[in-house]
């Protein structure tokens, strides 16, 4: 059982069971009772940095709608702790569970550099862009730990090979001056991701990414530097942040972002158990009345798998905030471009240094 005491600086609020294993780890409640009669904490919730040692980095992506063709990531897991975030499923296939543990369990791959640099090195291999992050935040509050991330940043501007960042934390700015050098060569673009103006929701949907000013200000230096930068106001969720898409959009192009995209947000496997659990702690009054707006947009249900629609979705309230991002283009957005990365350097880079034949 779980005691109803909130845990404060986390997104989930349990762990859920993990669906690849056997057996369900659970406190009784006799065990949660002495704890509070001793007046002891049942567990930790310091972070804990666990070293993995993998043999690849650089992903593969094979979903046909996630906007990317290759991906890699630093880390497994996320302090950020966002509740609604696809990537806690990832957590299970690791043993652990992708509620409390995404967030206290990071997996650090101090070994990501090397693994990139011989990857982009390889003769068979043809420069594509590379996304940092495409299933957790390479700037999460590790790297200012482990500078994983900037030593990656560091393989890419060597070899001339294009790379995109996305990312919710304003420690990106720390490497503002590899990422100069690198769009000088246009081998970098930056997806920031800010999901509402409200401190408060904020704080609530994910409680340990920057502010929403260190957010907008991370966007405007970025952009002052001529660095593009897509803004991802995702996942949209009815009942909580939707209605502030048009807002949000005007901030993120009075900040210098040449575009936005956003998502309609679904909950899939353990996040459906996660989130449900947690906006019935967080936000009691509008629980059932947002879990049934998600199910709206899904066909009845708020886990959604089809491609094409999972992150789209369907229906009146979909449709509403599709509405929204079509204004909110042609208000904010128009004349402005996102421009394609080069491809076209790394190959005379692949020995580290330009050929000069």
């Amino acid at each position: 059982m779980q005691s109803n005491k909130t845990i404060k600086g986390r997104g989930a609020q349990k762990n859920t069971p993990n669906k690849f294993l056997q057996h369900i780890y659970e406190m009784r409640e006799d065990f949660l009772e002495f704890c509070r009669h001793e007046g002891e904490e049942p567990e930790s919730n310091k972070t804990q940095y666990i070293p993995i040692f993998p043999k690849t980095i650089v992903n593969k992506v094979d979903s046909p709608d996630v906007g990317m063709l290759y991906s890699m990531n630093p880390y497994q897991g996320c302090e950020h702790g966002c509740i609604y975030c696809y990537a806690r499923n990832t957590h299970e296939y690791w043993g652990y569970s992708a509620g409390l543990d995404f967030e206290r369990r990071i997996l650090v791959k101090k070994s990501a550099p090397e693994l990139l640099e011989a990857k982009i090195k390889h003769k068979k291999w043809v420069a594509q862009t590379i996304v940092l992050s495409g299933n957790t935040d390479c700037y999460q509050p590790a790297e200012q730990k482990f500078e994983i991330t900037r030593k990656c940043l560091e393989v890419f501007l060597k070899y001339r090979h294009p790379v995109g960042i996305i990312t919710k934390n304003a420690v990106i700015l720390r490497d503002l001056d590899i990422l100069k050098e690198l769009n000088a060569h246009q081998l970098v673009g930056v997806n920031i991701s800010i999901t509402s103006l409200s401190e408060k929701t904020r704080r609530k949907l994910e409680p340990r990414t920057a502010s929403i000013q260190k957010k907008l200000k991370t966007i405007k230096v970025l952009s002052e530097n001529n660095i593009p930068v897509n803004a991802m106001l995702a996942p949209m969720i009815p009942g909580i942040n939707s209605h502030e898409l048009l807002k949000l959009a005007k901030a993120v192009s009075e900040h210098g972002a040449l575009s936005f995209g956003f998502t309609v947000v679904r909950l899939n496997g353990a996040i459906g158990q996660i989130f449900s659990d947690w906006i019935k702690k967080a936000m009691p009054d509008r629980a059932e009345k947002v879990l049934h707006l998600i199910q709206d947009c899904h066909g009845g249900s708020i886990n959604d798998s089809r491609f094409g629609l999972r992150t789209r979705g369907e229906g009146k309230i979909a449709d509403q905030i599709h509405d929204m991002a079509k204004l909110a283009r042609q208000r904010y957005f128009k004349g402005r471009v996102f421009p394609a990365l080069n491809h076209e350097l790394h190959e005379q880079y692949k020995n580290g240094q330009m050929k000069l034949f």
